[in-house]
Parts: C-alpha cells; structure tokens; sequence
C-alpha cells in the first residue's frame, strides 16, 4: 500500500493515510500515553496489535501507529478475514514503564470505542498484559489459554510464513520442496525460533542471526542450524533471505549487495521505500513475498479466537497463505509490475467490491 511521506501536520497525515478516527490516550496517574488509530472498518471491526516501544518523539509514535494500521487493512483482506484494520502504541520502556494500572487503564479507552477497535498482542506486550486488558473491556484477543485464549500466536506466524517461503519458492524453482535450499532467518525471537524449527523440520540449511549472540548461538545448537553475524547477512549467497526483526532492512544499499534469489520473512515493512525497493527487486529478479500477505498468521490466530473457531480450522486458514502469496506472485508476473503493488492490487480490489455491497443496504 502507498506509504505518505512523514509529515508535521497530524490532518495531513490523516489524510494522506485515509484513516477513519485516531484516539490520543492520556492518563498522568499511571503515565499512559498511547494512540489508537482505527484505518478502515469495510470488512469489519479494526483489529491490530498494541506496541510498547520508547519513541524518539510522539511524532514517531504518531507515523508508525498510522503506518502499521493501514498494513493491517491490508493484511486482513488479502488473508480473507472480515476484519478492518487498526493499531495501537503506547510510548514507553516495556521493560520499565509497564504495570497493571497502565495497561487496565489503557483497556478503558478501548472500551470506550464499543468494539469498533480490537487489540492484541505486538513488540513490546505479551499474553499476560492482554490478561490485564481484558479485565477492564472484552475487545482484547490474544489472552493466554488458560482463561480461554489463543495464547501466544508466534507459532501460527511461523507457520504462515513457512506457507509463504514454499509458495515463493514453487514460483521461483517449480517445486515447493526445502529440502537442499538455504535460508538466512535475521531474527531469532519468538516467530524467527519457531521459523527455524519448522525450516529445519523440512530438510532447508538455515543460517540464523541476531542481535543477541547468546540467544542465536542456543536456537542454532536446538536446532542445527549455523549462527551467523548480523554484519555477514548479504554476504551468505543463500537461496531465501528471511527477515523476522526489525523493518527497513531491504533499501537501496542493501539490495546492490544481495545475493539470494527470495525475500521472505515476517518483519514487517522490509522495504524501505515500498514502491522504489519493491520495483527494484523486480528488475533484478529477487521474488519478494509482501510481508504483510505471509506474516498473516497472527491476524489469523486473533480472527479464529474472536469466531470461536477450532484449532483446525485456525491452522487452515493459516495455510491458505500459501495460495494468497501464489496469487500476489502471478499477478506480479502477468501484469510486470512489484510484489507489493499486486498485494496491493488484490487487497484494495476486495474492499472496494464490498464498500460496493454495503452501500446497497
């Protein structure tokens, strides 16, 4: 989706974004500041995680919050579900501004929107403070399986991003099979350990990376895969390069340097410049699955939680992420145009038919 340049001017970036309401939340007693940002509810109610991340400037919190709610309108309608798209961040140290009077009385504001906005867990929350969340609205997913929950949706993620390695490399090599291809996972946290196990389980070579030595030397040894610098990433000549940490990490300077022939991971927003990065990849022949048609997963795990729905049909809809990224790959190809505008393309063409349908009631 057409990112807007940032821009001083809240009603400007509004604008540009096309976002329904965003909510300021402020509570001095507990030190909650947060935004709510609701992006488009066509399909449904806006559904999207909470971050807890310590923002520069409340104008960071600002674009990324209207940034990250828009991919998830997209995100929803590509994956099928009738679901909007919204987000939610709270300025803040997740490792020392975070308690239970904060998070209840974030839940409050959501309560307040009466549905219309859904949270769930992201960078910075986990189970346990949607635990906190719950006890003041219902619109929370993501609560741990003992009260009833989905609990942690990593391994869903993983799995969904599994679908979409195995799609992107029937498009590229005619067999979906793993077995002999080597795959760069930048990212060992929770959905980047359960891609590595789920890699190895399919007979892939994977080079795992990550900020923290220990932690990636532990997963490689659980796993047997082979740790790696993260300086040493575009160096590896490697058939899929995964990114499961930070976004950005696909740029001008970075893809001169690639030597694989598929990006595919579940980090959101790899490209730096979706619409200049993703054409660049094209001319030089790197498939790039969006992340946001393959990282899905979590969305999914939420979706089924908030339906009542089975394990089993949780784990199908996961899986279909292997035809929703066969689809974007085909149009991508048929029409010469990036990955991302065929994602794009098909997401817009969904919510457009069924504003069409609603405008009749």
């Amino acid at each position: 989706m057409p990112v807007p340049t940032q821009s001083n001017s809240i009603f400007s970036q509004l604008e540009a974004f096309g976002h329904k309401k965003v909510v300021f939340c402020s509570d001095p007693e507990t030190g909650l500041k947060a935004i709510i940002a609701i992006h488009d509810t066509t399909l449904g109610p806006a559904l999207g995680g909470t971050r807890m991340w310590a923002y520069k400037t409340e104008e960071d919190a600002l674009y990324d919050v209207l940034r990250l709610s828009k991919s998830m309108t997209y995100k929803s309608a590509i994956a099928g579900l009738n679901l909007g798209g919204g987000k939610a961040v709270i300025i803040g140290d997740a490792h020392k501004d975070k308690s239970e009077a904060l998070l209840r009385k974030f839940g409050r504001f959501i309560k307040n929107l009466n549905g219309e906005f859904i949270t769930a867990e992201d960078v910075g929350t986990n189970p346990r403070d949607m635990e906190f969340i719950r006890m003041e609205t219902q619109y929370v997913m993501g609560v741990p399986e003992s009260i009833g929950g989905s609990g942690d949706p990593s391994p869903i993620t993983a799995l969904g991003v599994l679908m979409g390695i195995k799609a992107s490399v029937k498009e590229y090599y005619g067999s979906d099979s793993l077995t002999g291809k080597s795959v760069i996972v930048q990212g060992t946290g929770r959905v980047g350990e359960n891609l590595v196990k789920l890699l190895r389980e399919e007979n892939a070579k994977v080079y795992a990376s990550d900020i923290n030595d220990d932690a990636v030397q532990n997963i490689a040894k659980k796993y047997g895969a082979q740790a790696i610098s993260n300086n040493s990433i575009f160096d590896i000549d490697a058939d899929i390069y995964a990114p499961c940490a930070l976004g950005a990490t696909i740029n001008s300077q970075t893809i001169k340097k690639l030597k694989c022939n598929i990006i595919a991971g579940s980090a959101n927003n790899q490209l730096e410049d979706e619409q200049v990065h993703g054409r660049m990849l094209l001319e030089k022949g790197v498939l790039f699955a969006p992340d946001y048609v393959i990282n899905a997963g979590g969305i999914i795990n939420c979706y089924s939680e908030l339906m009542g729905f089975s394990k089993k049909r949780t784990m199908q809809l996961t899986e279909n992420i292997y035809e929703a990224t066969r689809n974007v790959l085909k149009l991508s190809k048929a029409e010469n145009i990036s990955t991302t505008e065929a994602a794009n393309k098909i997401a817009e063409k969904r919510i457009s038919d069924i504003r069409k349908v609603k405008s009749t009631y």
